[in-house]
């Protein structure tokens, strides 16, 4: 059953499973919050407890207002780009022929047509982007299998508002934010290990931070890294 509980300014998604805990999370990077608790527990328990956190939650809420923020990007000569937490100067090449993307030392080249907008140069990046995490992404899912003993039954790339990952429990399927191929490398793998470990445990419990905590022991500093580096200025459709 799932409900929401209004304290002043701060809205709380609330979620019952079968755990024993409760957690609660202010998500990157609008400052979501969201508890979960056991089964059973009273709506007024629930808010209590709320109420108990509520400064913790506002000081995370107003971290994240605080964060630094990408400025919009326009995919013209000069700007700054990243690739794996690297800075890239981007470079337009302007030519009749099928769009692509070059990279040469601490250089991107955007090759497009002639008249194309910030938005169709956009979208070539973007596809540029999903080829290279192709690249990475099946040899670290395989690693980890071994090491988790799952199954990934198949991935996927998308842009996502407000999760750097997703995983489909009954189909076996994890999903990965795009913008992930602008961080360091390691942080990709933790936001991987992060929902293949959710193969095993589907929800935030703590068997499932006990995994984590056996299997990447620096998953905290890897989560507070993620979510200190600057929040991409893009507003994508989900």
């Amino acid at each position: 059953m799932n409900e929401t509980i209004h304290i002043g300014e701060v809205t709380i998604s609330v979620t019952r499973k079968d755990i024993k805990n409760v957690h609660l999370a202010v998500h990157p990077p609008d400052g979501r919050v969201t508890l979960t608790t056991p089964n059973g527990t009273r709506p007024e328990v629930a808010r209590a407890y709320a109420i108990s956190k509520l400064n913790w939650i506002r000081e995370q809420k107003t971290k994240f207002d605080r964060q630094a923020r990408e400025t919009p990007r326009k995919f013209i000569g000069r700007e700054s780009h990243y690739l794996w937490g690297r800075r890239y100067l981007m470079t337009v090449v302007n030519q009749n022929a099928k769009p692509h993307v070059l990279i040469d030392h601490r250089r991107i080249a955007l090759s497009v047509r002639p008249g194309s907008d910030a938005r169709k140069r956009a979208e070539v990046i973007h596809e540029w982007h999903k080829s290279i995490l192709h690249e990475v992404v099946p040899s670290l899912i395989k690693m980890w299998e071994r090491k988790l003993k799952v199954k990934v039954a198949g991935y996927f790339l998308q842009r996502m508002k407000t999760k750097w990952g997703s995983c489909n429990h009954k189909a076996g399927h994890i999903r990965l934010n795009t913008e992930l191929v602008k961080k360091p490398k390691d942080l990709l793998e933790y936001v991987i290990v992060h929902e293949m470990v959710h193969l095993i445990e589907p929800t935030h419990s703590d068997r499932f931070i006990m995994i984590l905590d056996v299997h990447y022991p620096t998953w905290r500093e890897a989560r507070a890294e993620l979510n200190d580096l600057p929040l991409t200025a893009e507003v994508w459709k989900a």
